[in-house]
């Protein structure tokens, strides 16, 4: 081939590549030190990788002191064992950090005040009204007991300890951690995906064996998951075995739950790592089966259990049922299943082309988001390697790595538009935990990432071309305060959506209570439909957009 021809393909690949990233409907840039977002994370500085510190953690983004902007927690670890020997200096404290949102671009530190600092080791969070008292609770798991912090209505917290039944003598190595009522009775039961029985003892057993990466989940015993029923008086008893989710023993991480099979109760969908996913299946009672095989959840379509990481719910191709979208380790593709009615799901990660630029990294964080208001859910990967040496010993990845964004182009196909899509998106951390809300009151969502070892990612949204856009908060009288379970479809322009309000989802991580719709251009929304957790239907007015509506139980039409 010729000079002059191999000239002009480069001018015409260059040429395409320009209109590419001219394409991009998305821009974000990082404001995390311009917002005061600066603490960094701390992993607890051991010079032993133990599978603690290396999974890192979570955060949420909520509303806890009730002035409408929505505030983030962080959350961080401190020394895992008090004579493990410290690797990492730490310049600031130890622990879980809560920013409030001072509603002008910027965040102040309140953890102190607030009393949720925590000395421990914690991996995951929610936020829900869990004592249906009005304000917004948190829970955290933990490398130990797990944390109840009751919101006291004044701007502080007070901190509770559940405790698990007896038969359970391991240490809690607890991951994903979400809200839902088992059993509609109105009251938040809470649920502790546990990962392994980790111990020092089996460590050292194993790590002269497993190099060049150290012991991982197959090197220790499968956890019993925690489930815990509210007993409606602030208080919770351990139900994991009267459940049936005793039974069920894996290396849980992420969760996510919602009526996902369409009868009118919550049912919990749970990543496990290089495992069987698990699907429980709620009878109506609180009592659950694990039905993933039989639902097509517990491997992918090859048949492959995968490294599941972080789990998101919501409708990509607006067709009225919630699917359910997987990260996965490293030389594993995403997994999004299409939820095909009736408890039934289907891998269509190549056939929607989701995530192919990530396969070579770990993913953990995930989104389902509308970020330009176009009715579509695009998706965002937060990744990042768990060892620090990733790149020696393989190079096709790193512990460092940019995160990626894909746009849906509304036919149910995604493409990376992640280096178009502005400077925010050149960060490269090793991110775990990200979180999704609209922190600015712009209109559009935003990103909150927290990364290993280094300070948060704040992905403020500044997409040129956003479309109309409105959110919903529902406030339950008969179910929940929160409303947690209950599915909210939108009429507007001649397009149906429907989104769910769920408490705990990701990489054990919280956002998204207040649902937000993109609604591209139309001026109103022609109908709202709320269908409640136990399955009654009431519909409300329309309304204009660009604003937040709030729906209150038995105030429909």
């Amino acid at each position: 081939m010729s000079l002059l021809c191999y000239c002009s393909l480069f001018l015409i690949a260059a040429i395409g590549f320009t209109e590419l990233r001219a394409q991009s409907p998305f821009h974000f840039v990082d404001s995390a030190n311009l917002a005061g977002l600066t603490v960094p994370h701390f992993d607890g500085g051991s010079q032993e990788p133990y599978l603690p510190a290396l999974m890192v953690t979570g955060l949420a983004l909520f509303d806890y002191d009730g002035d409408g902007w929505t505030d983030v927690y962080l959350l961080g670890e401190c020394e895992l064992f008090s004579s493990q020997k410290q690797s990492t200096p730490r310049l600031h404290p130890c622990g879980n950090t809560l920013y409030r949102n001072q509603g002008d671009g910027s965040f102040v530190d309140v953890t102190e005040a607030a009393g949720v600092r925590s000395g421990g080791f914690a991996l995951g969070v929610v936020a829900a009204d869990i004592d249906n008292d009005g304000d917004q609770d948190l829970a955290t798991s933990n490398f130990g007991a797990t944390e109840l912090y009751i919101n006291n209505g004044d701007g502080t917290f007070e901190r509770v300890y559940l405790e698990a039944s007896e038969s359970k003598r391991t240490t809690p190595f607890g991951a994903g951690i979400a809200c839902l009522d088992i059993d509609n009775d109105g009251f938040l039961d809470l649920f502790v995906s546990q990962y392994v029985d980790f111990s020092v003892e089996r460590y050292n057993e194993v790590a002269p064996k497993s190099f060049p990466y150290p012991p991982g989940p197959k090197d220790f015993n499968p956890s019993i998951d925690t489930l815990y029923r509210s007993l409606g008086d602030g208080t919770f008893s351990d139900v994991s075995e009267t459940s049936g989710i005793s039974r069920f023993p894996g290396p849980s991480m992420g969760v996510v739950c919602g009526d996902l099979d369409g009868d009118n109760d919550a049912d919990i969908f749970v990543c496990s790592d290089a495992n069987l996913n698990q699907f429980f299946v709620n009878d109506g009672t609180g009592k659950f089966e694990d039905q993933a095989l039989l639902a097509g959840l517990a491997f992918d379509v090859n048949g492959n259990a995968n490294g599941s990481m972080g789990v998101e719910a919501g409708d990509y191709d607006n067709d009225g049922h919630i699917d359910l979208l997987i990260t996965n380790y490293s030389q594993q593709l995403p997994v999004l299943y299409r939820n095909l009615g009736s408890g039934l799901f289907e891998d269509v990660s190549r056939r929607t082309r989701v995530g192919r630029e990530v396969f070579a990294h770990t993913n953990w964080g995930v989104g389902l988001v509308d970020f330009d208001n176009d009715r579509n859910l695009d998706v965002f990967f937060a990744n990042g390697h768990f060892l620090k040496n990733m790149k020696s010993i393989d190079d096709r990845s790193a512990y460092r790595v940019a995160n990626t964004l894909m746009a849906n182009d509304g036919r149910g196909r995604f493409s990376d538009v992640s280096k178009s899509s502005g400077p925010g998106l050149e960060v490269v951390e090793s991110s775990r935990g990200a979180a999704f809300g609209d922190l600015d009151h712009d209109g559009d969502i935003d990103c909150v990432l927290l990364n290993a070892n280094a300070k948060p990612t704040y992905l403020e949204n500044r997409s040129p071309a956003i479309g109309s856009w409105i959110d919903i908060r529902l406030v339950g009288t008969r179910v929940n305060r929160d409303a947690v379970g209950a599915k909210v479809q939108i009429a507007a322009g001649g397009h149906k959506q429907v989104a769910m309000v769920h408490a705990g989802r990701g990489y054990q991580s919280h956002y998204g209570t207040i649902l937000h719709f993109g609604l591209g251009t139309a001026a109103s929304v022609d109908q709202i439909e709320v269908t409640w957790p136990g399955g009654v239907v009431e519909s409300f007015a329309s309304h204009a957009t660009k604003g937040t509506l709030i729906l209150v139980q038995g105030k429909g039409l």
